[in-house]
């Protein structure tokens, strides 16, 4: 888990650099932070593979958390006193917030999960 806060501290600069406001910057890094965990927790027993990107072109932020497991997340809902489940989850209705798009496709070595978040 050490690297969800080198990944987080590292898109943090990228969106301060862009002067993203604050209220999309606060959600692409919970974004980011939910992301790259369920790749470290769910990936990482068949890949060592992680690549996160953010864009910023025409009016949207975009992230890209990419990774060697061929098999696509899925929202699931956790039992209550569960202390985790809910990753994707958070991030679908905090995405959704902003009116923004969550999308996830397969790739020749495996998958790619993408935000994108509207600015307008």
């Amino acid at each position: 888990m050490e690297h969800v806060p080198l990944v987080r501290a590292r898109v943090r600069v990228a969106l301060e650099g862009w002067r993203i406001p604050a209220e999309v910057a606060d959600t692409m890094l919970l974004v980011v932070s939910e992301l790259t965990a369920n790749v470290v927790r769910h990936a990482a027993g068949v890949t060592d593979r992680l690549r996160v990107t953010v864009t910023f072109t025409g009016g949207w932020l975009s992230l890209d958390v990419a990774d060697g497991d061929p098999f696509l997340p899925r929202a699931r809902c956790a039992d209550s006193f569960a202390e985790s489940g809910r990753g994707l989850a958070i991030v679908e209705l905090a995405v959704a917030h902003c009116r923004g798009e969550v999308s996830a496709h397969t790739r020749a070595h495996g998958k790619t999960v993408r935000v994108r978040l509207p600015l307008s």
